[in-house]
């Protein structure tokens, strides 16, 4: 008995030693990483996001980004805002319970909801209507932006996007195990930090592969903010609630009108590429896939370039993006970053086939 009473003394002692570990990191992490824009309570939740307004001599319509999973608003606005600076209206802004965002009563776990969030946010900064570019799971909430806001819609561009149901429907163990009630909440408040601090850079490289992440990437962009407890539960809810969002909401895609561009590459290490870019130009009628070879996931720091391009195409400019891409191409063909540590992801043929 006394044996038991030792092993449970010290397991509570565990614990809380881990959660006294999260506390001060996440605490660090805060004060490294602060907020560098402004916050609007947006249907209940207090939303952080960075306008840059329209310039006099703009050439572009306003624009708006939408961060993948694991990030926020600085993951877009830092390769891109410098291009497009002068050129057009922007808002980048932290999904909500990303960054500095908070997450809401509950009104914001669907990529139609974050939709909704976008769109009122829209409204309270007076922007009519925009070109909406989105990478990885921001493809979703573009999705959901496209179809259910249409009239706030210019075009649309798809940076490696999260669209589609894919084989199986699983995602990462530990994002199923931070959703599981209660035991959930104590994983997030126990273990992500530590482990994910020893994972990130490991993690990065696999994400960015086979094309080189840039130096301090992880620090520039403020990713670590996502390993705080409640920004790894909205994170983990976000993906885990996604394939089925997924199943109700693909079949619908035909119903978006906008002018869309998708740009993925052949070497994603993160996403289907060739279920969900493929099945987004496949179902929404005149879209354009640009197809870069040795292009992982990252399109927005590894092809800024094409980026701009896909954003001035779905505003009307005669722009040549398959000539653009080839330039990428050339710029990335001898890129081999993490090819020996991370896998390329194989689809098979049956899961090919047009639905």
């Amino acid at each position: 008995m006394n044996l038991i009473y030792a092993l449970l003394a010290f397991l509570m002692a565990l614990v809380l030693s881990l959660v006294g570990v999260t506390r001060v990191g996440s605490w660090l992490i805060e004060r490294r990483n602060p907020p560098i824009g402004e916050f609007a309570d947006i249907n209940g939740a207090r939303i952080h996001y960075v306008h840059v307004p329209a310039p006099a001599n703009a050439d572009l319509p306003p624009i708006v980004f939408i961060h993948g999973a694991s990030a926020n608003l600085r993951d877009q606005m830092l390769p891109l805002r410098p291009r497009l600076e002068g050129r057009a209206e922007m808002l980048f802004f932290d999904r909500p319970g990303f960054g500095w965002s908070g997450r809401g009563p509950g009104n914001n776990e669907t990529p139609s909801a974050q939709a909704n969030t976008i769109a009122a946010l829209m409204d309270r900064l007076g922007m009519k209507k925009a070109v909406i570019v989105g990478h990885s799971f921001g493809g979703a909430v573009t999705t959901a932006f496209g179809r259910e806001h249409s009239d706030k819609t210019l075009g649309l561009v798809f940076l490696s996007p999260a669209s589609h149901p894919w084989p199986g429907g699983a995602t990462s163990w530990y994002y199923d195990a931070t959703t599981i009630p209660v035991l959930g909440w104590l994983f997030s408040e126990t273990l992500t930090y530590p482990a994910g601090t020893l994972q990130m850079a490991d993690a990065t490289t696999c994400v960015f592969s086979p094309n080189k992440a840039p130096d301090n990437y992880l620090s520039m962009a403020s990713i670590r903010l996502v390993l705080r407890p409640s920004a790894f539960r909205a994170n983990a809810t976000d993906v885990a609630g996604l394939y089925r969002y997924a199943l109700g909401a693909a079949p619908h895609y035909n119903e978006i009108e906008a002018p869309t561009v998708v740009i993925s590459g052949d070497r994603d290490k993160v996403v289907y590429a060739h279920i969900h870019s493929v099945g987004l130009v496949r179902d929404i009628a005149g879209a354009e896939l640009v197809w870069v070879h040795n292009l992982g996931h990252k399109p927005d720091w590894i092809a800024p370039d094409l980026v701009v391009g896909a954003i001035e195409k779905v505003a009307g400019k005669d722009i040549d993006l398959q000539a653009l891409a080839k330039t990428v191409e050339a710029r990335i063909a001898g890129d081999a970053y993490g090819t020996d540590r991370c896998a390329d992801i194989k689809v098979p043929q049956a899961e090919l086939a047009p639905t």
